[in-house]
């Protein structure tokens, strides 16, 4: 049935979030760049073509180990710019804050964006602040816009993957996910565990430059993997068969999914990436991948397919098969 109002479900990037977006919201705004529903737009302004991203960030709580909203603001934003082949340039911030904010949180925020700047080479040019009374905001709020050029001979998007594709990780899964849920709830590790979030433009830099055959890029952020891959087999109609025995994930991560009911493959991750990739640029991409800090741990998980066109499949550990669907609803709102 149809629900009469906005749910958290909406903002969980799997299928009901598709769905307000398919029925509401192109409608309203139908183009043909926003039609194609990649991680950002992507469009020629007087003979340059230019990558644009928008997102905005609600996480709980806004500080979780490995870092805290303001520079996952940037990143995020730096990385869906990145996914577009674009080489971010410029962003802008907005904040909305509720009143009785503390003062020393807020600086510390402030002072994370402007690091995460710095590491991804990008300028934070133009920006906002908002003050709503107590109450009608939870903390802080935070909206980040970016632009960056493409340059020449790059064309990645969602709808590019072809039959025989190898797929790419750069790393581990749910970090990120795995360590909001753990401060949100209290829970601790002996070893602990870090969120990912990371900017991965330099490392896409050396991706696109390794070889041309890069077709995909797409950073599995709410939905995790799982609603990633799917939403790139269905717009690149084609199959995906991915491996589990190859897929990593930390043995924290994997206790903590096991012990409450959590599926990694859903789960959000900050500073990974996958990559669909001509085979005969394959290794070369991979090298590039594994140059990088934030790609040390890239495998190869699969490949893309003929057969079952819109359709993931996952060969289990032992043996099995099983379709990897979208994520329906919101298994841990709030998490980027």
């Amino acid at each position: 049935m149809k629900p009469d109002k906005v749910m958290l479900d909406h903002g969980s990037g799997g299928k009901i979030s598709h769905r307000m977006t398919r029925e509401l919201l192109l409608p309203a705004f139908d183009n043909p760049i926003l039609s194609e529903l990649n991680d950002g737009a992507i469009f020629e302004l007087q003979g340059v073509r230019l990558g644009f991203s928008t997102d905005s960030y609600t996480v709980d709580p806004i500080f979780f180990p490995g870092g805290n909203i303001g520079e996952l603001a940037v990143y995020g934003t730096v990385n869906d710019l990145a996914m577009c082949g674009a080489e971010p340039a410029y962003l802008s911030a907005a904040l909305i804050i509720e009143e009785g904010f503390p003062l020393e949180q807020l600086e510390a925020i402030v002072a994370s964006m402007s690091r995460a700047a710095v590491q991804a080479g990008v300028k934070v040019i133009t920006g906002d602040t908002k003050v709503v009374p107590k109450g009608a905001a939870d903390q802080i709020f935070i909206n980040t816009s970016g632009v960056g050029v493409i340059p020449p001979g790059v064309t990645v998007a969602s709808h590019r993957a072809r039959p025989g594709d190898v797929v790419l990780l750069s790393g581990t899964i749910a970090d990120h996910g795995v360590s909001v849920l753990a401060s949100r709830e209290g829970l601790s590790f002996q070893t602990g565990v870090q969120s990912d979030t990371a900017p991965l433009n330099h490392m896409v830099r050396s991706m696109l430059a390794a070889g041309p055959g890069v077709h995909v890029l797409r950073d599995p952020t709410r939905g995790g993997l799982g609603t990633a891959l799917s939403e790139i087999a269905e717009q690149s109609t084609i199959g995906v068969r991915i491996y589990e025995d190859r897929i990593p994930v930390k043995a924290e991560v994997a206790g903590l999914c096991e012990l409450l009911g959590f599926d990694p493959l859903y789960l959000a991750n900050e500073g990974k990436l996958i990559a669909f990739v001509a085979p005969e640029d394959a290794d070369a991409v991979l090298r590039a991948m594994r140059q990088d800090p934030f790609g040390r741990e890239a495998v190869i998980i699969g490949e893309a397919t003929i057969d079952h066109p819109g359709k993931v499949f996952l060969e289990t550990r032992i043996g099995g098969t099983r379709i990897v669907d979208m994520l329906a609803g919101e298994q841990l709102p709030r998490i980027c």
